[in-house]
C-alpha cells in the first residue's frame, strides 16, 4: 500500500512539473531544427524527451555569468542536450546537483600543480565547460550554441559535461556510471579500458584518432569524449570502436547510428 502511494505521489509531482515547465511548440520545434541529433526516431521518443526536458527544467536552476541573461531558448537547448543521454536511464543520476552556470564565452580558471620537488606552480586553463561533484555545471554558451555544427566532428560540450555528472553520480570519477552488479562493472571496465589503451597507443604513434586527444588525459575523460561522440556522431564511433558502441547501446538503451539512418 505504501509503495503504491509513493508511486502515485511521484506521478503527481511529475505531472505538476510538466504543467509548470511547458515548452511552447515553436520553441521545441526550433530546438530540434537547430540540433538535429535530438531528433529521435518515432514520435514517442521525441515526446518522451520533451517531457524529460520539462522535468529537468523544473529541478535545475540556471544562472548567467558576467551579466549574461539565460533565455528560455538557451535553457531548453542545454536541457535537451543534457537529457538526451539519460532518456532511458532517468533523471535520478542528475539528482546530486542543482546549479547550471552559463558563461558568455570560454572561462578561464587558475589551477595549481606540484612538481617532483614539491614546488607549487599556478597556471591558467581555458574551459568550455566543467562539471564538479555536487555542482554546479559550467558551460560556455557559444560552444553550446554551435553544437548543431560541431556534431559533425563529434564535439558536444553539454553531453561531455553531463557524462561527467553521470560518471560521478556513484561518488567516483572513474569512467563508469552506476551499474547493477560486479559482473556488469567488470565487463564495462574491460571494454572501456581496451578502447582507452588503443586510443592512447594511437596517439603515441602519431596517428589520427576519431576521439579527441583530450580523452587520453584519463579514463574518465575518455568516457566523456566517447559519450559525446556516441550521441552526436554515433556512426563514426560504431565504425571505430564497435565493442564500445555496443556497450553504450546496451547501457543507454539507444542506438544513435540507427537513428541517423532512419532520419536519412
Amino acid at each position: 500500500m505504501l509503495g503504491k502511494l509513493a508511486d502515485l505521489l511521484r506521478m503527481g509531482a511529475s505531472e505538476r512539473a510538466l504543467r509548470r515547465r511547458v515548452i511552447p511548440d515553436a520553441l521545441w520545434t526550433s530546438t530540434l531544427e537547430r540540433y538535429p541529433f535530438l531528433c529521435l526516431p518515432g514520435e514517442s521518443g521525441v515526446q518522451r524527451l520533451r517531457e524529460l526536458v520539462s522535468r529537468f527544467l523544473d529541478q535545475k536552476e540556471f544562472s548567467g555569468a558576467h551579466g549574461l541573461q539565460v533565455s528560455d531558448a538557451m535553457a531548453v537547448a542545454i536541457a535537451a542536450q543534457a537529457c538526451l543521454p539519460v532518456l532511458n536511464v532517468g533523471l535520478q543520476v542528475y539528482a546530486g546537483f542543482v546549479g547550471i552556470v552559463v558563461h558568455p564565452a570560454q572561462a578561464r580558471a587558475v589551477r595549481q600543480s606540484q612538481d617532483d620537488d614539491g614546488v607549487v606552480h599556478e597556471y591558467e586553463e581555458v574551459l568550455t565547460g566543467e562539471a564538479v561533484h555536487g555542482g554546479p555545471v559550467m558551460l560556455s554558451w557559444p560552444d553550446v550554441a554551435e553544437a548543431g555544427t560541431s556534431a559533425q566532428w563529434g564535439y558536444n560540450v553539454v553531453i561531455h559535461e553531463f557524462a561527467h555528472v553521470l560518471d560521478m553520480s556513484d561518488g567516483r570519477a572513474d569512467g563508469m556510471p552506476p551499474l547493477p552488479n560486479a559482473k556488469a562493472m567488470a565487463h564495462w571496465q574491460g571494454v572501456l579500458l581496451a578502447a582507452f589503451d588503443q586510443h592512447c597507443l594511437n596517439l603515441r604513434r602519431g596517428e589520427d584518432t576519431l576521439l579527441d586527444a583530450y580523452g587520453a588525459e584519463g579514463v574518465e575523460e575518455f568516457f566523456a569524449v566517447a559519450v559525446e561522440q556516441f550521441f552526436v556522431a554515433g556512426t563514426n564511433l560504431l565504425a571505430e570502436h564497435p565493442w564500445l558502441y555496443a556497450m553504450f547501446c546496451s547501457y543507454f538503451q539507444q542506438d544513435p547510428a540507427s537513428a541517423v539512418q532512419a532520419r536519412e
